[in-house]
């Protein structure tokens, strides 16, 4: 059965620029990529529980930053894995350098019979949309867009 996910886009804006957190995740897999390998915090959302709620709870755990309302909602998206993801925004700020994010235990090198701790998030940073672009997995790309055009449409801006 395919996943099912809840994540929160933080922006800002600075300069009149929209900046987006997003996050690279922690552990060796992703350690020597870039492009492609940041994504929008989020997480598994647990049987029973609420798709918002479970969005706030990831965000929080993988950056310790207590996300504040109101949310847009920005719909869901289909990874290629056939994971779906659904997602909200909101707007804050945060310095990514301070971010800390619970962590995971596996075996590391494989087959070695050593378990090692590693950070779920390694790393945030603040981009542009544009910049986002080569930077975020592609299949979360869409929910920039849609947050984009949302502010877009609540300014008066066409």
């Amino acid at each position: 059965m395919a996943k099912v996910s809840g994540g929160l886009v933080m922006y800002r804006v600075r300069e009149e620029n929209l900046e987006v957190l997003l996050v690279h995740l922690g552990g060796p897999f992703w350690a020597k990529k870039d492009e492609g390998a940041w994504f929008i915090p989020k997480g598994e959302i647990a049987a029973g529980e609420d798709e918002l709620s479970a969005a706030k709870r990831e965000f929080e755990e993988e950056t310790s930053i207590k996300p504040q309302g109101p949310f847009i909602a920005l719909g869901n998206i289909r990874h290629k894995s056939g994971k779906t993801v659904h997602a909200w925004a909101f707007e804050g700020s945060c310095d990514p350098k301070t971010i800390k994010s619970n962590t995971f235990t596996m075996e590391w090198p494989p087959r070695s019979g050593k378990k090692r701790e590693f950070p779920e998030v390694g790393r945030a940073g603040w981009f542009t949309v544009e910049a986002a672009r080569s930077k975020i997995h592609r299949d979360e790309f869409e929910l920039l867009e849609r947050l984009e055009k949302n502010l877009r449409e609540s300014s008066g801006k066409t």
